[in-house]
């Protein structure tokens, strides 16, 4: 902080000191200075004035430097504080030092105690002051460190959801807490569009009015959100602009953010806030990172029902052919076991024929007749072999 700004709040009563102080020593030197004569003034312009530095004499009219040094500390004003004090007054000095003071003149007072007294002040000040924005800066690195933090384990632990968690209205409320959490909202809901529609269905919801929780899995429009769906661009909007649209009512700052799939608008990803306060482009980063898990999300529950739906007609073509199959190999039985009694029927014929007492045939006749037995038999062997298979 250069001279020009730094300010220099006299109270001294002596006329003598007061022109060395401030208008031999301070103010050639830039320094902007002010002059009072009591202790009460002292009080009232460290308050209006904002003082770097009090030079104070312990021996003001109305209350002593040592009163003062009480009620700048009583007041919480915490200003270094010189205090000037006559030879012999070391007592005094004491006091003062044991009141706060943070160094001190000895009148009759020289330019040059002056200027080396308030140096050695303004260097302390200057030093704890970047001390205090170092320690300002560090917390705020490390808040900002911690909030990121936070927001890469929300969407880890989103990014989780979507590979383990089945159950798809579970996960879009999942979805819908962690784009609330990380952008700071006051509310937030999911919306999908419906099928060959141009309309889109409220599936989650967080901390939304009675009034809209109560149209969960029903067609809604919010007013706005129709027109992302159209652009296929993220809308962060805010205030004025805001207040031209019905959901005006419910937030005065929102981020629409699109669920898409194959370049195609399929949801909205939708965050609130009942106070004007716009989100910011990093927020609107990290819920789009939210709104493609959503996006696989909606891809794997596709490929999941796709991949039901081959399984089921799969199954159903096992099915039939397991019947057909069965069918046939009834039809087979059926047909072996009609087939037995008349193949034996015919074989006793032919016996009957070539060993009965009356017969008439001849040799040739036999000998065919012979040649059909064999085949007969050999038939109805394997028959029985076969009917014993499918016992």
């Amino acid at each position: 902080m250069s001279p020009e700004q730094e300010r220099i709040l006299v109270a001294d009563s002596d006329p003598t000191n007061r022109e060395l102080i401030v208008r031999q020593t301070l103010r050639p030197m830039g320094y902007k200075a002010h002059v009072v004569r009591t202790a009460g003034e002292a009080i009232q312009q460290a308050i209006t004035f904002s003082p770097d530095i009090i030079i104070a004499n312990l021996n003001l009219p109305d209350l002593s430097g040592k009163d003062l040094l009480v009620a700048l500390t009583s007041q919480g004003i915490a200003v270094p504080v010189i205090v000037i004090a006559n030879r012999g007054a070391e007592y005094d000095l004491i006091q003062a030092f044991r009141l706060g003071a943070s160094d001190y003149l000895i009148s009759p007072i020289r330019e040059a105690e002056v200027i080396s007294a308030v140096e050695r002040v303004l260097k302390q000040m200057r030093a704890r002051r970047e001390r205090e924005r170092l320690e300002k800066q560090l917390n705020q690195t490390n808040q900002e460190l911690q909030q990121r933090v936070r927001e890469l384990t929300t969407i880890y632990s989103i990014g989780k959801a979507v590979t383990s968690i089945t159950d798809q209205p579970l996960l879009f409320d999942r979805i819908v807490e962690g784009a609330v959490y990380i952008s700071g909202a006051d509310s937030g809901w999911l919306m999908l569009r419906q099928e060959n529609k141009n309309s889109f269905t409220l599936n989650a919801q967080l901390n939304l009015p009675e009034q809209y929780a109560e149209k969960l899995n029903q067609p809604w429009d919010d007013g706005i959100s129709s027109l992302v769906s159209l652009s296929g661009e993220s809308l962060s909007i805010h205030g004025e602009p805001l207040k031209r649209f019905k959901i005006s009512r419910l937030a005065q700052a929102l981020l629409v953010i699109p669920i898409k799939a194959k370049k195609e608008v399929v949801g909205l990803l939708v965050v609130a806030r009942t106070t004007p306060k716009p989100f910011g482009s990093n927020t609107q980063a990290l819920l789009e990172a939210v709104a493609d898990y959503a996006s696989i999300s909606l891809v794997n529950a596709r490929l999941f029902r796709a991949l039901e739906e081959r399984a089921r007609s799969l199954q159903k073509s096992a099915e039939a052919a397991q019947a057909t199959a069965a069918n046939r190999d009834a039809a087979f039985r059926k047909t072996q076991q009609q087939m037995e009694e008349p193949l034996q029927s015919a074989l006793h014929t032919i016996k009957e024929l070539l060993v009965g007492e009356n017969s008439r045939l001849n040799t040739t006749q036999k000998t065919l007749l012979k040649s059909i037995q064999e085949n007969l038999s050999y038939a109805l062997q394997e028959l029985g072999r076969s009917l014993e298979t499918e016992k």
